[in-house]
């Protein structure tokens, strides 16, 4: 039987202005044990009358504490402190629960009002042993052309891997959403073409590759360049043009690399060429995984209003093809891992066509709804975002918790924060950098700048 217990006021009196503020950052709050939460102006008037069962109690404090579940017994509240000695405040009980220590206070806490009362405390801990390690999903089969059999549909997901994941996805999509919101207050200028809605497939795809294989892709980069290494704040310092950007702040949105990662590129319209290099490929059984991102939309022309056919993956001719959800980063992954084998094994080129969608327009300055209705870009939102079909596979397999989530959530936001801080007050780098880096091993070398009497000095 749940039992309620009567709150008592332990703190001295706050001033209004002092209760408004601290109710906005933390909320409407209460008593318990020891403690006194700030109350907000609402829950203040009928503080008199205001009771918390201990399942109310231990929805609170759960969420904090990270993945634990209380039940605890009636106790009666606190008395005054003794001399000399005063209560915490609330952001002393909050570092205590970021740094782990508020578990086992609450643990004593509550076991000594027990003792007093001469009730029994019972308290379970969540703890990661009681999470699902891994488990096996099925998944959407792919289309396959000139090929005899495809990519497993039973695939097994870890705990691990999913939180990693995770992690990754919510980075690339904080780290877009908060480049749109530089863009604008023109803070960002030029080009920026987006990446929200596709995460699954640069994630899918790096996760079942090496660091060390050579990737290279079109102007919506933001994605592989911290998939491949970079950091947020590189990306979003070069996306300002700062000197701390991954290329020196002179390449901007389209123009990013890493080791192996040969960027970003401004020209992806060159279909002739395109089919030479599948014609080469197959000739000479490259090792070579072509990846089509078919996220519906050619700028701003559907497909089905700019291609005959929209088998994309069996425009290789010679070269064998598969269709795969690009929504789903677990087939991805599974689709990448079988073409990596086909070509690691010698058989030559493999063509990948991956089904997905983008949430933003072509680039900042397409509001991406004159060619397509808001009621189709919310049904994908609803029914194939990646992000959340990964967190339901997580959650309904009991492979993590929504606390766990969250607080992964709390620690991408932050990060996204402190890289748009850098990346807003990094100095943009000085004039006579401008023409660094033109050659490799070169020595320096004079450069014409915008007149014939401008002179620059290109260092390698």
């Amino acid at each position: 039987m749940i039992k309620r217990i009567q709150p008592r006021v332990l703190a001295k009196p706050q001033s209004a202005s002092a209760r408004r503020e601290r109710a906005l950052i933390h909320g409407p709050s209460h008593i318990t044990g020891r403690w006194r939460f700030p109350l907000s102006a609402n829950s203040r008037r009928a503080q008199s009358e205001h009771t918390l069962t201990q399942r109310q109690i231990a929805g609170r404090l759960c969420p904090a504490v990270g993945s634990c579940a209380f039940y605890l017994p009636i106790f009666k509240t606190a008395k005054k402190p003794r001399a000399g000695r005063t209560h915490p405040d609330i952001r002393t009980v909050l570092r205590w629960v970021r740094s782990g220590k508020m578990l086992a206070i609450i643990s004593n806490v509550f076991r000594a009002s027990a003792q007093r009362n001469g009730a029994a405390v019972i308290m379970s801990a969540r703890t990661y042993a009681d999470f699902t390690t891994q488990a096996t999903f099925e998944i959407k089969k792919c289309d396959l052309f000139k090929l005899d059999e495809g990519p497993a549909t039973q695939v097994v997901l870890t705990r691990d891997e999913g939180l990693q994941y995770y992690r990754i996805m919510q980075t690339m999509r904080r780290m877009e959403l908060k480049a749109d919101q530089l863009y604008k207050q023109k803070i960002i200028r030029g080009f920026c073409h987006l990446y929200d809605g596709q995460e699954a497939c640069a994630v899918g795809i790096e996760t079942s590759i090496n660091l060390s294989d050579h990737l290279i892709t079109a102007y919506r980069a933001h994605g592989y360049t911290y998939t491949r290494g970079g950091t947020v704040k590189e990306i979003m310092a070069e996306l300002t043009g700062r000197r701390g950007g991954i290329a020196k702040g002179k390449g901007g949105s389209m123009h990013m690399y890493c080791k192996h990662f040969y960027g970003g590129n401004g020209i992806v319209g060159a279909q002739g060429q395109i089919f030479e290099t599948y014609n080469m490929a197959a000739l000479w059984k490259l090792p070579v995984i072509f990846i089509c991102e078919n996220n519906r939309y050619g700028m701003g022309t559907s497909v089905e209003r700019a291609a005959a056919s929209t088998d994309y993956f069996k425009r290789g001719e010679f070269i064998p093809g598969l269709r795969v959800d690009g929504m789903d980063v677990l087939c991805v992954r599974e689709a990448t891992k079988f073409a990596a084998d086909h070509c690691r094994s010698g058989k030559g080129p493999i063509l990948m066509e991956l089904q997905t969608y983008r949430y933003h327009g072509h680039s900042m300055s397409d509001p991406g709804v004159s060619y397509r209705t808001r009621e189709e870009i919310q049904e994908v939102r609803s029914k194939s975002d990646p992000i959340s079909l990964l967190k339901d596979r997580m959650l309904s397999n009991n492979m993590a918790s929504v606390e766990e989530l969250k607080e992964i959530d709390v620690e991408v936001r932050k990060e996204i924060e402190d890289a748009a801080q850098f990346a807003t007050t990094d100095p943009e780098p000085p004039l006579e950098d401008l023409c660094n880096h033109i050659f490799c091993d070169m020595p320096s070398l004079e450069v014409r700048g915008t007149n014939p009497w401008a002179k620059l000095k290109s260092v390698s």
